[in-house]
C-alpha cells in the first residue's frame, strides 16, 4: 500500500460529486462545469494517478514549468487538454501557443497582439479567455470590468482573435459570488460561452453562478511542495 496520504483520484471523484450536486441545486445540467486540475509545483508522480483515473483537463501557472513536465506526459496521454491559468509574458507567447490548448489569461493588448502573431506563424489556435480583474486589484493582472467590452472588441477586430470566454480570480477576502455574477454578466452581453471561475475554496459557488470550468489544485493534489 502507498504511504502517500494524498489520493488525487479519490479527491477528484469527491470534488466531481460535490460539483454536480452544486450544479443540480442551481438547476444546471450535471456535467455543465468541468474540473481543471491545477498541477502548479506538482511533479509527474502526483499527476499520474489523476491521469490514470481518466482525468484529462489540467491547468498550469507558468509556461516554463509546464514545458518541463507535460511533453513527456502527453506522449503517454495524447488527449490531455492543457490550460494556462497564470500570467503570460509576451516573450513566452510562442511557447504558450505551442504547448497549451487553452490560454485563460489574455489581459492586455500587448499579449493579444503577440498571441495573434504566434498563432498565425504556427498555424495553431488555442482557445483564448480574457482575464477580468473583477476586484480591480492593483497587484493582480486582468482587464478592469468597465474596460472589458472595449478590450474584447479590440481582440476581435484589431487582432482577429476569437475570444471564447472569461476568467477571474476574486480578491481573497471578498465574497466570491458578486465577482462571479459580474463575470457572467460581461460574458453574456459579449456572447461568450466559457467561464473559468471558482477554485478549491469556492468552486461550488462558481458552478452555481455559471462556471463552465473550475480550477482546483490543493483540494486534489494536496499542499504545493
Amino acid at each position: 500500500m502507498s504511504s502517500d496520504p494524498i489520493d488525487p483520484a479519490a479527491n477528484l471523484r469527491a470534488i466531481s460529486e460535490e460539483l454536480n450536486s452544486a450544479l443540480e441545486e442551481a438547476g444546471r445540467d450535471v456535467g455543465a462545469a468541468t474540473i481543471t486540475a491545477v498541477t502548479k509545483k506538482h511533479g509527474p508522480e502526483r499527476i499520474l494517478p489523476a491521469l490514470e483515473a481518466g482525468h484529462r483537463i489540467f491547468g498550469e501557472n507558468r509556461v516554463q514549468e509546464a514545458q518541463q513536465k507535460w511533453p513527456a506526459l502527453r506522449e503517454q496521454f495524447p488527449d490531455i487538454e492543457l490550460r494556462l491559468i497564470g500570467p503570460l509574458q509576451s516573450n513566452k507567447a510562442a511557447d504558450a501557443v505551442e504547448l497549451f490548448d487553452v490560454i485563460e489569461t489574455v489581459d492586455r493588448p500587448k499579449i493579444a497582439r503577440a498571441l495573434a502573431q504566434e498563432m498565425e506563424k504556427q498555424g495553431r489556435h488555442p482557445k483564448l479567455l480574457a482575464q477580468i480583474n473583477t476586484g480591480e486589484e492593483d497587484q493582480k493582472a486582468g482587464v478592469a470590468p468597465q474596460d472589458a467590452d472595449a478590450f474584447l472588441a479590440l481582440c476581435r477586430q484589431e487582432y482577429g482573435l476569437a475570444i471564447d470566454g472569461l476568467m477571474c480570480i476574486p480578491p481573497a477576502d471578498d465574497d466570491p459570488a458578486p465577482h462571479f455574477a459580474l463575470l457572467a454578466k460581461i460574458a453574456a452581453r459579449n456572447g461568450l460561452a466559457e467561464l473559468s471561475m471558482g477554485m478549491s475554496a469556492d468552486y461550488q459557488i462558481g458552478a452555481q453562478l455559471g462556471a463552465t470550468h473550475v480550477r482546483v489544485g490543493t483540494a486534489i493534489f494536496g499542499p504545493r511542495p
